[in-house]
């Protein structure tokens, strides 16, 4: 139809194309959660999501159990929930492509808050605190950003007798970053409700600064709802 014209009512001419544009675009998935779940392997990261959201990712007692990211939805309250992702366990050498932990660091990159869960009953490590810094560090090495975020250290397996006889020594320390020790058992389900509340004051803080690092944002969201329902003529004036 483009070719009609009064006296040629039907072309059946063709023009030789020219070359086009070719481009060769490498896409990454990253998942959106709130908080992202970081320990080593077997450390009980797939039980606690279990435990806190309705996910069901496979669950055995070996090493890299998880092969793929998981997300679960968890409910703080009667009117909030979060997004919260499980990934495969990360080992010393992760940031450097060890184990499968860098393939999947990317999918904790936009959460939010960073939850750390040690093995506290973990006959091969007897200080849990060596196992946190080795995980700050392959983290900072892959992304020093990843260190930025807010941080919780959740220690596991506290129905275990090795891990009870660990509790007392601990207790009342911090990390040496200060971050508070928070003793759990995803298996029983001790110090779970402690644990959410903790990751619900710690989300709503992060909030909280977000907000002031963007003055006027609120005001912004506001009147971008209130143009887009009409408030105000539709006109899309002073957002940026």
């Amino acid at each position: 139809m483009r070719f009609v014209t009064s006296t040629c009512r039907a072309p059946d001419i063709a023009e030789q194309g020219l070359p086009g544009q070719t481009r060769r675009l490498r896409c990454e998935l990253k998942l959106l959660a709130d908080v992202g779940i970081v320990g080593m392997p077997n450390a009980g990261k797939s039980t606690l999501l279990s435990r806190i959201s309705s996910a069901r990712p496979k669950i055995a007692d070996y090493p890299f159990t998880t092969l793929v990211p998981y997300l679960g939805i968890a409910r703080l309250d009667e009117d909030r929930t979060l997004v919260v992702a499980d990934i495969p366990g990360i080992i010393p050498g992760a940031s450097k492509g060890e184990g499968l932990g860098l393939r999947f660091l990317r999918h904790i990159e936009r959460a939010e808050v960073l939850l750390f869960l040690l093995d506290l009953g973990d006959p091969q490590e007897d200080n849990p605190l060596r196992t946190y810094r080795i995980l700050t560090e392959e983290l900072a090495h892959y992304s020093p950003r990843l260190l930025e975020k807010k941080r919780i250290l959740a220690l596991n397996k506290i129905d275990l007798p090795l891990a009870k006889s660990r509790m007392q020594p601990l207790s009342g320390m911090t990390a040496h970053d200060g971050l508070p020790f928070l003793f759990i058992s995803t298996l029983t389900g001790e110090g779970i409700p402690k644990l959410v509340r903790h990751i619900t004051e710690t989300f709503k803080s992060q909030r909280g600064a977000t907000a002031e690092a963007v003055p006027g944002d609120a005001e912004r969201k506001k009147k971008l709802k209130a143009i887009l329902s009409g408030g105000e003529g539709g006109e899309l004036k002073g957002i940026s």
